[in-house]
């Protein structure tokens, strides 16, 4: 693409997706008001209910502007099965705000509306907290082990956190789902971390061990999702805005949810580790499924 088309894409495609999410925010901003000034069950189901349906236009209109790029392919392995009347727990590697588009998109007429794990200072944000509050969002509170050796007091308020957030979705179909890296993969945060892994960051077990002891016995699967860009890799958000993004690769594993994980992981130290054990194992595979997904396009395209 020349470079005037790719800035005329860019500048078009930031316009349609403010667009977009305006007329798709701003009623459930507008319902988050009246759910924090009517403190009513029967209505905050009603505009949790709202909420979801215009979550799910947001995810038709991202839809409608990835169908724009006329060079975008996708490849999808693993949609068998899946059921909008069932609870999720869904875990995903996490390489560029691309990947929000991608599960929207790609989930919104199979499973339940996606519930994303936030970390709890997005709550204050003007106008994004208060939506994000709306959709029933679970929000996550975080501390670092330097944080806890000085306020030991504070041991487990993470988890407590996770698990009020958690209950609510007792109630209706819900998916979860979780960037268990906790922050988007670069080159710099691997090295940074020591990630034992060529393409993921180290993932944190505690948001997924709580969300299973909260709903293990409601989740009826927990979706793997492995998510690459094979053709670009470097800056893929940048390039789905830009029409420049080639190829879209997902890969759905259906896990079932077993007795060996549930337990509690803050005071169950044997269970603590195996469940990390378990899922160090998991991202081991995702790695390596990663490596022969960049394989296999790289050779395709020699």
């Amino acid at each position: 693409m020349s470079r005037l088309l790719v800035v005329c894409t860019l500048v078009l495609s930031v316009i349609l997706t403010i667009l977009v999410t305006i007329f798709c925010s701003v009623p459930i901003i507008i319902a988050g008001i009246i759910k924090l000034l009517l403190p009513i069950p029967v209505l905050w189901r009603a505009i949790s209910a709202f909420s979801n349906f215009m979550m799910y236009c947001w995810c038709e209109g991202l839809a409608w502007l990835l169908q724009l790029n006329p060079h975008l392919q996708w490849d999808i392995e693993g949609l068998e099965g899946l059921n909008k009347k069932n609870w999720y727990l869904l875990i995903c590697n996490h390489h560029s705000w691309a990947d929000i588009v991608v599960l929207c998109v790609l989930f919104r007429k199979h499973i339940p509306m996606n519930k994303y794990f936030l970390k709890q200072q997005l709550a204050w944000v003007p106008f994004i907290g208060l939506a994000c509050w709306a959709l029933d969002m679970p929000f996550m509170r975080r501390y670092s082990r330097g944080y806890l050796i000085r306020h030991p007091e504070r041991r487990g308020k993470d988890v407590e956190t996770t698990r009020r957030s958690c209950e609510k979705f007792r109630l209706h179909p819900t998916t979860i789902v979780n960037f268990v890296e906790g922050s988007r993969f670069t080159d710099e945060k691997r090295i940074e971390s020591r990630s034992a892994f060529n393409n993921l960051l180290p993932p944190k077990a505690a948001g997924i061990a709580m969300a299973l002891g909260v709903l293990g016995k409601q989740f009826d699967k927990l979706l793997d999702v492995t998510l690459c860009y094979p053709e670009n890799d470097k800056k893929p958000f940048f390039d789905m805005l830009s029409g420049k993004l080639t190829r879209i690769v997902v890969r759905v594993n259906l896990l079932p949810v077993n007795e060996e994980l549930h337990g509690d992981y803050v005071n169950d130290k044997n269970f603590k580790r195996s469940f990390q054990q378990w899922l160090n194992a998991l991202w081991s595979e995702k790695d390596q499924q990663i490596d022969a997904i960049k394989r296999e396009y790289n050779n395709a395209g020699q």
